[in-house]
């Protein structure tokens, strides 16, 4: 058998201004065509929005192997504004074997609607290329509870299904609805041949999980994963999350799996295994705003590139020509990204890089200074133009490489909380990519998140790999990012955007990756440290 693949969960969008309420979104779909008669789909949902006349992706579920009836556990979070026709694109594709990107996969149709449509279960049907299948959608508003809880279960003596193997078992949790019906809380990823699988720790919130009611019933499924989609059923057990968090006086809560037909025909059937929890605790979950106004500081740098490809910038055809009138088009991003940032930067001191001009003598990555407001980094921008000879390479690494040094120096100082914010402007692929690549799996693991803004009408597809959207970036070695830092954003598709436009989309996923980078260190904003607790039940 192949291994089913994983996908992390992706970094979802934000919305700066504030919304009426928060609403989740559930997809499932049913008949999905067959590609030909020895394979089965390996269905993906992306979800779009509309903003200024494009489809923006918000967020995908992952990737269900051999499946023509997928349910995903992949659950869209999604801001709701009444005053708003908030326009939603939800995209099917079939992703081939072995990658979880969408430049190799088969798309198999699309369905359009608005966020208020969906306020209860509809169904579609979706065509396309002589296929049809069934698309459901399911939206809940979600109630004030912010709150997570932290989750890990193992199995002890499980079934084995495999006649040559033994089981891959693996845990999906449904919470029980008012209404009698199931909703999908988690899929657990798969442990190949083992009948006491330990499964990774998992983060859900409580409204996910229980709609905050801790008597709610939920219902635990354990299953024998197969290639061909078609999973053995182990056994489940239903329980609450009020009977999860109960101490009981240092044992581990359990659970007899049960399989209802071996019960019903087996004289001497106890079980089909046991199911343990090993972990359970409930994080607070502080907000991007928590951190900003408990203190978080954003430190912003810019790097635009002179490499010789932008054109000389005497010619008026040349990305960096200065007219008198109407700004280039790194100006018009610079402005649109740095304007916003700057409003969180608490000394307006803003360093700003230059790379690939020739300056002589040691030809490195020129400084052009710390510039005061992001008017500052425009003048200094515009001095240096007559001052340099464009030249190359497309080396961004040493540019990475160096905010990420100031970075780790602010991960070991407790009296500063700072994020860094580096946005690189630049209007072609780069050169350095294995370097870069190895920058970033190594940025990832600090406070700081990568913007790049593609300047010009260059191909820029093979700079997709760096945004972690269409699947893991890994180092040369093989080091897969800790989490998703970089966002690329062409600025062609924004041509004939406004400003506001621009920097909604490159700025999208910046708020929730300073939130999952202090919430994953533990880490709560200053002015609350000294009266909020991390509240856990440890079974």
């Amino acid at each position: 058998r192949r291994k089913p693949e994983e996908k992390p969960e992706a970094t979802l969008g934000f919305i700066s201004s504030p919304c009426l309420t928060k609403v989740e979104l559930r997809v499932a779909c049913r008949g999905i065509s067959d590609r030909d008669a020895l394979s089965k789909p390996d269905p993906c949902v992306v979800l779009k929005m509309q903003s200024h006349g494009q489809w923006f992706e918000v967020d995908r579920t992952e990737v269900i192997r051999s499946s023509s009836s997928p349910v995903f556990s992949k659950i869209f979070l999604v801001d709701y504004y009444f005053e708003e026709v908030q326009r939603l694109r939800f995209e099917l594709h079939d992703i081939s074997s072995g990658n979880n990107g969408l430049r190799d996969a088969d798309f198999l149709g699309a369905m359009e609607c608005t966020l208020g449509q969906v306020s209860e279960s509809l169904d579609w049907i979706v065509h396309s290329k002589g296929r049809a299948c069934t698309k459901q959608v399911t939206a809940e508003e979600l109630s004030g509870n912010d709150d997570y809880v932290e989750l890990s279960f193992s199995a002890r003596k499980l079934d084995d299904k495999d006649f040559f193997s033994k089981s891959d078992p693996f845990l999906e949790i449904f919470r029980i609805n008012d209404d009698g019906t199931e909703s999908l809380v988690h899929r657990t990823e798969t442990v190949m041949n083992n009948l006491s699988p330990v499964w990774k720790s998992f983060k859900v919130s409580l409204n996910t999980l229980c709609s905050g009611d801790h008597d709610r019933e939920l219902k635990c499924t354990v299953w024998d994963w197969d290639s061909n989609g078609k999973h053995d059923f182990i056994g489940e057990f239903h329980t609450t999350f009020k009977e999860m968090r109960v101490e009981q006086e240092g044992k581990q809560i359990q659970w007899e799996c049960i399989n209802p037909k071996y019960q019903m025909k087996k004289k001497n059937y106890r079980n089909s295994g046991v199911v343990i929890l090993n972990h359970c605790k409930i994080i607070k979950m502080y907000s991007f705003l928590d951190y900003i106004m408990g203190g978080c500081q954003i430190q912003f740098t810019v790097a635009i590139d002179f490499t010789a490809s932008n054109g000389d910038p005497r010619n008026s055809c040349s990305l960096h020509y200065i007219h008198p009138y109407q700004p280039n088009e790194y100006l018009k991003a610079l402005v649109a990204v740095g304007e916003i940032c700057q409003d969180y930067d608490s000394d307006k001191m803003f360093p700003a890089f230059g790379f690939g001009a020739l300056i002589p003598p040691d030809f490195k990555v020129g400084h052009l200074g710390a510039c005061t407001w992001i008017q500052g980094v425009v003048e200094a921008y515009q001095n240096c133009l007559p001052k340099i000879q464009l030249y190359g390479p497309t080396n961004i690494a040493p540019i990475i490489q160096k905010v990420a040094s100031s970075a780790s120096e602010e991960m070991h100082t407790k009296e500063a909380m700072e994020y860094f914010i580096l946005l690189i402007l630049t209007d072609g692929v780069i050169t350095d990519m294995a370097d870069t690549r190895e920058a970033i799996v190594h940025a990832s693991h600090l406070p700081m998140s990568v913007i790049i803004v593609g300047v010009g009408n260059a191909d820029f597809t093979d700079m997709q790999i760096l945004d972690g959207d269409d699947g893991i970036l890994r180092s040369p070695k093989g080091e897969p990012v800790l989490r998703d830092i970089v966002q690329f954003v062409p600025f062609k598709d924004f041509k004939h955007a406004s400003p506001a436009a621009l920097a909604k989309s490159v700025l999208a996923e910046v708020p929730n990756q300073v939130v999952d980078y202090y919430n994953a260190k533990g880490i709560k904003p200053k002015c609350m440290s000294d009266y909020e607790s991390t509240r856990t039940f440890s079974p």
